[in-house]
This record gives structure tokens, C-alpha cells and sequence, in this order.
């Protein structure tokens, strides 16, 4: 069923059609200007030709104002009913334009640039053109005198869900994407001038290698055989190390079978980055210098607002070794200590954990339980134990430790390198206690790569590796505590379309938000549900009792006040 507004679009449709007007037209509609060109560069009489949605309109009989978006800003736009109908017909205004129009319809105009009366930039339309005609109505958010946004199209599952309205109606949300490309091309031509190579390595793993993570599992139905999403790039790129290239990058999406959270998405980007003859020491240096690069391309300077907290990408970045760190904030020294020491202290100090932990995992769940979120300021936490990092050279001082460190900032691992561990033979064994670690029962363990050892036999240069979560830097960078935030269309629940028979009637925008809050807690006080969908009075009024009138939802009277429930 539709909603009242999606049937008088749909009938709005068949009249421009009858009128002899294509509402999807296929050829190409040659732009000359962008909205934000003619407000930054006025040229009164200008001719300018604009394409992009209707966003506002003000109809005052025979001349009318609205708003053009386009994909750079929005433009007002002046229509006279002469002008555009210059002869005794006037249908073109009269029915077409005033009838037959609705805000969202994506249209083309041509006209001469102008100053109103009160000074606003605007376009003297002499033609326009219907590009697209929009059969669902937008959500209109309207900001008051004092700045506040009224009727905000705000509910984060539904701005996720419906990503391409979210970019629509909140305009801040373009920006956060158009800073995610930025970051992006800056750490690219970083790493270009630098004469590194970018490589594209496979994404469907015979072996999931690289990382300690539980993996996606597909099939190849001509090979017969298991496949997996890649955890992690790693091992193929350094194969290529092996294969000569002194320098090779990738931005790379990996996929982990985890849960979700604010900063937790099971598909993900990375940069990952090998160059031969360096060591961890080295990529300290580097990464701290292209961080750097980052926010100045991006901000114009290296001290930003993060929350409520300044954070500054000014290099050098502090330096502490895990050890040290631990022994900082909790007292407890780690050097040396068994599993059973270690499981006995987190056991004692509210860390939870079970019987399948080395000592390695053990030692990272007091390290993010205890530690990691003290680090505001960037800090590479260097020197982790040998347990914790199955692909990372020893220590070249403490055969206990490895040449390790992890990026911290805001209190959130950022990034990750080694200086690589290049002996086949320490390799391999170091693969055979993860397979231990497996058969206890840790799904996480890494498996064992034959060809990867295979490939070390041949000989890989000393080396150094880093990886940077790529979504949590942009997280940072354009200060969003949500890594939804940062990503086009993060992963949601599966959200099911059914036939009216099994799912009902298909709700209206307002209905649907009120519906969408109120199945979450199934059963809410009248009035608080009110409050939490934001709508006005008159939305709300009508969206209430559109849910009502469709059988899903019902409002009970109790000694103290009015409850709704889902049906």
C-alpha cells in the first residue's frame, strides 16, 4: 500500500507523461557552472546552466522561489510564469511546474545569475527541464531562527540504513566522506613519492593468513574446496618482498567474522605497507611523518579537536615499551611471568578469561583492559612479547620481546608494524604453537601457511611492515566517535521486504522512524516514545495514528499514563 504522498507523486508522474514529457530522459544534460562557482565568482547576467534536486519551493502565483542542491552546494532559483511561458500558454507554470512538481525531483535549469532584493545570489530561471521525477517525498528538516533543526532525519539506523537520503537532507554528511577521500589521496601520494609500489594482492585466501582472527568461509564450486575472505594481506605482500620489490603498498578491505561495535565493522580498510632494509625503529619515523602530512593536507594543521579532547599529529609521538606500560598503570610486572601467573593475576584484577589463553592473549587483555585506554596523545607502545606476535622478528636485545609496536590514539590502536620476521625455520615453529593454540580451542589462531614458509626458504631481506586502520584514522580525522560514520553503508541486521500479506502496509517515512524506535523496547510510555522520535505535534498526531489505523500498534491507558506497544 502506499502512503497518501507516494500515491499523489505516482499520479504527478502520469500527468507529465500524458503532457508528453519523459520524466526519466536518457540523453545527457550538459552542466556549465556548480551552484558553489556562482556564489563564490557573481557575475550579474550571467548565463548558467545547473542540474540538481529541488529542495525548496515558495509559490507565489505568477513567480516563485525555491532551491537548487546540487552535488556542491545549493542555489536559490527564481521562476516567473512569463519568462518561462512566454506565450499565451502557461500550462508549462500553471500545471507542470505548480501541480505537477515535488520537492526531490531532480531538475535541470538554465537561466542568468541575479541579486534579489535582499542581496541573495540567485538564478533568473528562463527553462527547466525535469530530470528525474522522486516518487518517495524527502524528510524535510527545518532549522529555526536560533539554529536548531526541527523534524531532522537523525535516527542512526535509519541514516545507515538509507544512506543515500542521509547524504541528501544532512549536509554535513558529504563532508566526512569528501575528508575520507582526502586522507586517502594524501597517504597515496605519500607513499608514491616515495617510489613505492601499490599492488593489489587476492581477497578469496586458500589460507587465512596474517592475523589472528576468525575468518569468513566461502566455497569454490569448480575447485571443490574451502575459500576464505582475507583477515589480512600481509603474507601475499611479502611475497612480493621476496620477489624484489624493495617497496610495496595496498589499500586493502579485510574481512573478520567478529562482532560489531563503534569502532568494529566485519568488513574493513587498511593500508598495509613492506619495505625491504628497514626495521621497526624506521617506521616509527615514517608513519609519524605521514600522519602528519595527513592532517596537515586534510586540516591545514596538525592539532585537532577530537570529542571534547585536542589531539596533536605534530611528530615526534611519545614512545613506551608494553612492559613499561603495563607496569605504568597497574604495578604489575609481566617479565617472565608463566599462563598460570598471568591468568591467576587477571583473574584477581577482573579480567576475564578461560582456559584456552596463551600467554600472549592473556597479556593483551590486561594491556586492553588496564592500558590502552590512557593514550589520547598518538603513542607507539613498542616491544611486545614474543607470545602476542607470531610474525614479528625477536627482540634483537630480549629474545622475549619482538621489534613491535602499535599506534595508539584516543585511546585506540591506529596501527600496527613489526620488524618482519624473516627466518623460515623461527617461522614455522612459531606456526605450530598458534596450531597449539587452536586444538585448545582458540578459533582465532593462525593457521599454517606452506607456501608463505616456502616463499621465507627462498630468502626475504630484513624488512619492516605496518598497517593502519583506515576507518578509525577518518574516525579520527573528522572527529566521529562511530566508525558508521565513516563508512558508505556499514553492516546492519538484515532488514526483510516482504509482501503486504506478511509484512502489512508500507508505512509512511514518520510512521516508519516511530515504528523502527518503538520495536526496539516493544512497549513504551506515549509520551516518551514522543520525545525520542523528535517528530512535530502534527507529524506525530498522524504518525501515531497511521500505525494505529494499520493494526501495529496499540495505545492502552494505565493508572499513571498512556502506553504503546507493538501489536
Amino acid at each position: 500500500m502506499l502512503s497518501e504522498q507516494e500515491q499523489i507523486r505516482r499520479d504527478s508522474l502520469q500527468k507529465i507523461i500524458d503532457y508528453g514529457i519523459n520524466p526519466y530522459p536518457a540523453a545527457e544534460f550538459k552542466v556549465s557552472h556548480y551552484s558553489v562557482d556562482i556564489l563564490e565568482n557573481f557575475n550579474e547576467g550571467e548565463k548558467v546552466i545547473i542540474a540538481g534536486r529541488l529542495m525548496r519551493r515558495k509559490i507565489q502565483g505568477k513567480a516563485s522561489f525555491g532551491s537548487i542542491q546540487d552535488s556542491k552546494g545549493k542555489i536559490q532559483v527564481y521562476f516567473n510564469r512569463d519568462v518561462i511561458c512566454p506565450s499565451e500558454n502557461k500550462s508549462s507554470y500553471n500545471d507542470f511546474f505548480k501541480k505537477w512538481l515535488d520537492l526531490g525531483d531532480i531538475l535541470g535549469i538554465e537561466g542568468k545569475v541575479f541579486k534579489t532584493m535582499v542581496g541573495e545570489i540567485s538564478i533568473n530561471v528562463d527553462k527547466f527541464h525535469l530530470l528525474s521525477k522522486s516518487l518517495k517525498p524527502l524528510p524535510q528538516p527545518k532549522t529555526d531562527s536560533e539554529g536548531i533543526i526541527h523534524d531532522g532525519f537523525n535516527d542512526p539506523e535509519l541514516r545507515y540504513r538509507r544512506r543515500y537520503v542521509d547524504l541528501v537532507v544532512n549536509e554535513n554528511v558529504k563532508e566526512t566522506f569528501i575528508k575520507r577521500t582526502k586522507i586517502i589521496n594524501s597517504m597515496r601520494s605519500f607513499l608514491s613519492k616515495k617510489d613505492y609500489l601499490e599492488v593489489e594482492t587476492p581477497i578469496l585466501q586458500t589460507i587465512p593468513g596474517g592475523a589472528a582472527a576468525r575468518p569468513f568461509i566461502t566455497h569454490h564450486n569448480a575447485l571443490d574446496v574451502p575459500l576464505y575472505l582475507r583477515i589480512a594481506n600481509e603474507l601475499y605482500l611479502k611475497r612480493l618482498i621476496v620477489g624484489g620489490f624493495e617497496g610495496v603498498y595496498e589499500f586493502a578491505k579485510d574481512f573478520r567474522n567478529e562482532g560489531m561495535d563503534r569502532t568494529h565493522n566485519p568488513e574493513f580498510t587498511v593500508l598495509e605497507i613492506y619495505v625491504a632494509y628497514k626495521d621497526y625503529n624506521w617506521m616509527m619515523d615514517f608513519t609519524e611523518e605521514m600522519l602528519e602530512r595527513v592532517a596537515m593536507s586534510v586540516h591545514g594543521k596538525t592539532d585537532l579537536i577530537v570529542g571534547d579532547k585536542e589531539i596533536s599529529f605534530q611528530k615526534p609521538f611519545k614512545r613506551i615499551s608494553m612492559t613499561d606500560s603495563i607496569k605504568e598503570y597497574t604495578g604489575f610486572d609481566i617479565s617472565g611471568k608463566s599462563v598460570q601467573e598471568l591468568s591467576t593475576w587477571c583473574k584477581g584484577n577482573g579480567i576475564e578469561v578461560d582456559d584456552s589463553m596463551g600467554k600472549g592473549k592473556l597479556i593483551d587483555e590486561i594491556f586492553g583492559e588496564k592500558c590502552e585506554g590512557n593514550y589520547i596523545q598518538p603513542t607507539f607502545i613498542t616491544d611486545y612479547p614474543k607470545e602476542m606476535s607470531p610474525l614479528c622478528k625477536a627482540h634483537r636485545d630480549n629474545p622475549e620481546l619482538t621489534e613491535r609496536f602499535e599506534l595508539m590514539v584516543n585511546g585506540k590502536e591506529i596501527a600496527n608494524a613489526y620488524t618482519e620476521l624473516n627466518d623460515p625455520i623461527d617461522q614455522r615453529e612459531r606456526f605450530e604453537e598458534q596450531m597449539k593454540l587452536s586444538a585448545k580451542g582458540d578459533d582465532e589462531a593462525m593457521f599454517i601457511d606452506q607456501d608463505f614458509l616456502r616463499a621465507l626458504e627462498y630468502g626475504m631481506p630484513p624488512t619492516s611492515g605496518m598497517g593502519i586502520g583506515i576507518d578509525r584514522l577518518v574516525m579520527l580525522m573528522t572527529n566521529q566517535s562511530s566508525i558508521q560514520e565513516v563508512l558508505f553503508f556499514p553492516q546492519m541486521k538484515l532488514e526483510t521486504f516482504s509482501s503486504e500479506e506478511t509484512l502489512g502496509p508500507e508505512l509512511n517515512e514518520n510512521e516508519q522512524l516511530i515504528f523502527d524506535i518503538l520495536s526496539k523496547e516493544n512497549s513504551m510510555e506515549l509520551s516518551v516514545l514522543k520525545d525520542a522520535v523528535g517528530l512535530s505535534n502534527k507529524q506525530w498526531d498522524k504518525g501515531i495514528k497511521g500505525l494505529t489505523k494499520h493494526g501495529l500498534t496499540k495505545v492502552t491507558k494505565t493508572d499513571d499514563s498512556l502506553m504503546v506497544a507493538v501489536v
